[in-house]
């Protein structure tokens, strides 16, 4: 029993300053005005996608050529498109397409490079020179045109964005979580779990990826707005989302074709793009800055 608790000490000593670096990290980032700023936008696109059917007073699919391209006013703050469809009602559901675009592969592709970036780093020899050349051609490739060519290959559609966005993804953060792992393989902790006879899995899973954190959740905040912004371009494209899909990128290429005759089927989207890939960077280089004291250990 006594050597259990004698045990428990260090464990709760490094829960305790694990969580005080964290609240520094949240205090740090709350003093930063324009990362508040991006969190508080990003907080109201939510909150706008998720109670889109309670917002929207018009039915974003609904066609009414008689009421198409329709100047802002009272019954259409936003104006309506060439299929007199609200204008604001499709921005707002376009919101939910653009954070689910932007979330998702982010997360697969930070999960894949993680993988393969601890692997890499940890296990060192064949194992690194063969997954670090895998990730150097992909990265080796332009990602949008990378993109574009899986895009053409499996078809257009919402899912295959996914699949797309996170091949492209994955390798920076593999190359991320690699250059973390090698500084961290060296450190006393880890010769330490090693004497105890820890296995290598469970260095790489406990003491290892938990350290490199810091350096992701960066790196996700960042590759949130590259894949919002890169989706608008396969949809402008025509490679990404379809029709009557109101997807940001989808509108501002519907649109273009009216660019002078009804500018704000193309400012509008347009500009709702620009606000979130803006709030996304700003709150990006807020915890960049946060967590900088972190980074340079």
């Amino acid at each position: 029993m006594a050597g259990k608790g004698r045990n428990c000490v260090p464990c709760a000593l490094r829960q305790k300053v694990r969580a005080g670096l964290w609240q520094e990290t949240i205090s740090r980032f709350g003093e930063n005005s324009m990362a508040m700023v991006g969190f508080y936008v990003i907080a109201a696109v939510a909150i706008v996608a998720i109670f889109a059917p309670l917002i929207s007073f018009h039915d974003p699919y609904e066609i009414n050529l008689r009421q198409r391209l329709l100047l802002p006013s009272r019954a259409h703050i936003l104006g309506t498109d060439a299929f007199g469809r609200d204008m604001l009602s499709r921005i707002i559901y376009g919101a939910r397409i653009s954070l689910l675009v932007g979330l998702i592969p982010s997360f697969i592709s930070m999960g894949i490079g993680s993988a393969v970036g601890v692997t890499s780093g940890y296990l060192g020899g064949k194992v690194d020179f063969i997954l670090m050349r895998v990730a150097d051609i992909v990265i080796a490739f332009p990602s949008l045109l990378l993109a574009m060519v899986i895009m053409y290959t499996l078809g257009a559609g919402l899912s295959n964005i996914f699949i797309a966005l996170s091949f492209v993804g994955w390798a920076e953060a593999a190359r991320v979580v690699r250059s973390q792992v090698l500084s961290l393989r060296e450190q006393e902790f880890v010769e330490a779990a090693k004497a105890m006879g820890v296995r290598r899995r469970a260095i790489m899973a406990r003491h290892i990826f938990p350290n490199c954190l810091p350096s992701l959740v960066v790196l996700f905040t960042l590759k949130v707005p590259e894949f919002i912004l890169a989706e608008a371009s396969l949809s402008f494209l025509g490679v990404g989302a379809q029709p009557p899909v109101p997807s940001w990128g989808l509108l501002v290429s519907q649109g273009k074709e009216f660019i002078f005759s009804a500018p704000w089927v193309v400012a509008f989207p347009g500009g709702a793009i620009f606000l979130v890939a803006l709030a996304f960077n700003f709150v990006g280089d807020g915890l960049r800055e946060a967590l900088d004291p972190y980074l340079k250990r």
